[in-house]
């Protein structure tokens, strides 16, 4: 069985590697995003709590990204492993994460975080030209990202979890380097 959380900062290549690695094992891709996507369009009860939350610009709370991820975890596909993509955030998501995997019996093989400097990511993310890519907003975007990882990075590192990759390598280099993890 495979289950990976991946972290990373925006750029950093996580959503590619998720993909490409769900792919090969034939297993869940889960990305927070997705989901809240699926829920909202489908009309589910908690769809319909988080789209009250986006319809109003607020962030979906920390408890109901807890609950639909209990959702998604406990699907049948689920079962024979999956990659996280998204979440956790936080410290606080983490930890619930860990008491949601305990009541559901399932485990994580490792948290993965994919380093890319700083200006790597800049570029990356400016050559995707997107109209609110501005070097401003992606350097803003990273010092965020930062501040909310740091503590995340020590979360799983003090479990003896964390697996650091250099993301700023070729994407078959770092497919392969998540291959020798699996």
């Amino acid at each position: 069985m495979t289950r990976f959380i991946l972290l990373g900062a925006p750029g950093a290549g996580k959503g590619t590697q998720a993909k490409t690695l769900a792919t090969l094992r034939h297993i869940p891709h889960i990305s927070t995003g997705d989901i809240l996507r699926e829920a909202v369009s489908q009309g589910t009860p908690l769809g319909v709590k988080a789209q009250g939350y986006m319809d109003r610009g607020e962030l979906v709370p920390d408890q109901l990204v807890i609950d639909l991820i209990r959702e998604r975890l406990s699907r049948p596909d689920a079962h024979i492993g999956w990659i996280l993509d998204g979440f956790p955030r936080n410290v606080t998501q983490a930890t619930f994460l860990d008491e949601l995997l305990t009541e559901i019996d399932q485990v994580y093989d490792h948290a993965i975080n994919f380093e890319v400097p700083d200006d790597v990511l800049v570029q990356r993310m400016l050559g995707r030209g997107r109209k609110d890519d501005t070097e401003e907003v992606i350097r803003r975007r990273l010092q965020v990202y930062r501040e909310q990882t740091a503590p995340l990075i020590d979360f799983y590192s003090s479990r003896n979890k964390l697996a650091t990759i250099n993301g700023n390598s070729s994407v078959e280099e770092v497919t392969a380097t998540l291959e020798q993890l699996v």
